[in-house]
């Protein structure tokens, strides 16, 4: 593919404006870790949700979206639909709890909430294990993602494009920090997505294509834009739907999707100027990511099935892709080959804003968790401002260079989704529990950790029964585990009474799961209940019930609208206006003791 003056010259504006942004910001970026890692929490809640947003609209995105689609049909999104469940309770509970723990990460809430040598050892083994493990490896899907659209659409080998793309983004990270990331994100979100439904748009309307009726109703596509899998086959219906949203919700640790919040959300809260903007910011980034974004990706992936109707096509239409990087992964880069000049160059931006906006957050997170709880906590206590800031830029350069060699090795993003999600499959209940049951200290969150980990291995090198249905694996490991760091928990001693207090006078979580504390505090004449603190956990979850019908409701309705289908649309759409007034009441009451 040749690009046009025009493309070049939209791609390189792009580019050098992500660059003056964080040229700009990096003196005052530079002057201490809680402004290269936080921005001196005062954040508004509309540009950390769009940051959130942008965040999650990576290269690897809409290939993984068309990966599922053209595998599972629509229908197979609910793999990641159903995050929306945790995501909801994070706005509605868990929001507020991290902006009053004013911690620098979630990870060194380990050392607040739990104490002595288990809780050093878990802070600063997650810091490694999340910050450098599970951060190359989302950093590396996101990489391979670039390297098939620049082999696709630029004929680059994936060095150079991975050289190229490296580069430029790991620049631009350790110069404007934080800052630099929020502030870049809001630009290239709009970018991103002007250039996702243009592409919608172009795809729709190949000649070979013929229109969207005519998509809708093509052979290769009727059977799947099914929003809901078919409840006549009980195999796909158990995997896509019912053990999603009965287990893997509140069960699975995935970035972005954490129960109880964490990772860069979480850095995003802590960065926000109170909690009423910690809320506002994780809802905007909700109903964005899950109710109107997916449908441009969606569009594009089954339009593929036309034109690209299997691997072999692909194959023949791009010769010189390498057979390690051939996916069905590959035919969301193979589709924007046909856009047109101007707008061609505005997606590939697009895209190469998305990557670096992704990228950029994983490097800044991922050095935060090495820096603040792994290098200042345990090797060098007495550094500096400064020097903490020199080890954040270290750090950030290590992270991408991790990431660009293990892209170089990976095949498709849904096989990284896929490896993520096993590895943390049975720790989401202990962070969901965490804030509200006293009783759960650092040894239940260690056994959770190591149980899933190994069971998870095991099962994915040849220890999971070939007579047994594969869908039921990640339950059976959610089922393992969870027994695991259960008795754990009841065979080792609580957390200190002094931990305890500490956490409770400062969090103010309330509830039956602190009675106990709240009762032997009273005894002891110590009164560790704030007066003005409330009790929302029950309009939390009511809030957040009505958020999930409100953005499945407009993300069904979105569907409907599009498939022509004006009855169903109009219902739904008139569910989504109902549950939005509904919401504003609980909101009201979720917010009420923080307005």
């Amino acid at each position: 593919m040749t690009l046009s003056t025009l493309d070049i010259g939209i791609i390189v504006f792009f580019l050098l404006l992500s660059l003056g942004i964080g040229f700009y910001v990096s003196r005052k970026s530079g002057q201490s870790t809680d402004e290269f890692f936080l921005s001196g929490r005062n954040m508004p809640w509309w540009l950390l949700g769009m940051s959130m947003v942008a965040t999650t609209f990576s290269t690897d995105t809409p290939n993984l979206v068309t990966d599922i689609v053209r595998q599972n049909g629509v229908s197979g999104n609910w793999v990641w639909w159903v995050f929306l469940i945790s995501g909801m309770l994070t706005v509605f509970v868990y929001a507020k709890l991290w902006r009053k723990s004013k911690v620098t990460t979630d990870i060194e809430f380990y050392e607040m909430r739990y104490s002595g040598p288990p809780a050093r050892f878990l802070r600063g083994f997650r810091a490694l294990f999340l910050g450098l493990f599970f951060n190359v490896l989302a950093m590396g899907a996101v990489s391979l993602a670039a390297i098939k659209i620049g082999e696709v659409m630029l004929g680059l080998s994936p060095l150079q494009t991975i050289g190229i793309a490296a580069v430029i983004t790991v620049v631009f990270s350790s110069l404007g920090g934080f800052r630099g990331v929020v502030y870049t994100d809001f630009v290239l979100f709009f970018v991103a997505m002007v250039g996702a439904i243009g592409a919608a748009i172009v795809a729709v309307n190949l000649p070979e294509v013929g229109g969207l009726s005519k998509l809708l109703s093509h052979p290769n596509v009727s059977e799947s834009i099914n929003i809901l899998p078919d409840l006549n086959n009980s195999d796909i219906f158990i995997t896509l739907v019912i053990i999603p949203l009965a287990v893997q919700w509140w069960a699975a640790w995935y970035p972005g999707a954490e129960p109880g919040g964490g990772g860069y959300i979480a850095q995003r809260m802590l960065a926000a100027k109170d909690e009423n903007h910690a809320i506002g910011a994780t809802f905007f980034f909700n109903i964005l990511h899950y109710a109107l974004r997916p449908w441009p990706w969606i569009l594009v992936a089954l339009a593929s099935l036309v034109v690209f109707p299997d691997l072999a096509s692909i194959k023949e239409a791009f010769p010189n892709v390498s057979d390690s990087k051939l996916g069905h992964d590959l035919a969301y880069p193979a589709m924007l080959t046909y856009l047109p000049q101007g707008l061609l160059g505005l997606v590939l931006a697009g895209l190469l804003s998305a990557f670096m906006s992704t990228i950029s957050t994983h490097l800044n997170w991922g050095a935060s968790y090495l820096v603040n709880d792994f290098y200042q906590r345990f090797v060098r206590p007495e550094a500096s401002q400064k020097d903490l800031v020199l080890a954040g830029r270290v750090f950030t350069f290590l992270l991408m260079a991790l990431a660009a060699a293990l892209a170089l090795v990976l095949t498709n993003a849904l096989q990284v989704f896929d490896y993520i999600l096993m590895f943390g499959a049975g720790t989401g209940l202990i962070f969901i529990l965490r804030w509200f049951w006293w009783r759960i200290n650092a040894w239940s969150e260690i056994a959770a950790m190591f149980s899933s980990g190994i069971i998870s291995m095991l099962f994915a090198f040849g220890m999971y029964p070939e007579t047994w249905d594969t869908a039921y694996r990640f339950p059976i490991i959610v089922a393992i585990t969870t027994s695991i760091w259960l008795a754990v928990t009841y065979l080792t001693q609580p957390e200190s009474a002094e931990t305890l207090r500490g956490f409770y006078q400062r969090i103010q979580p309330g509830g039956r799961g602190w009675h106990k504390i709240v009762s032997d505090a009273a005894r002891d004449g110590e009164n560790i209940v704030d007066p003005n603190a409330q009790w929302t956990l029950p309009s939390g979850i009511l809030a957040m019930l009505t958020g999930c019908v409100l953005i499945y409701s407009t993300l069904f309705a979105t569907g409907k609208w599009l498939y022509g289908e004006t009855t169903s649309a109009l219902i739904l759409t008139a569910i989504a206006v109902v549950a939005a007034f509904a919401l504003v009441s609980f909101w009201r009451k979720v917010g009420r003791d923080i307005i």
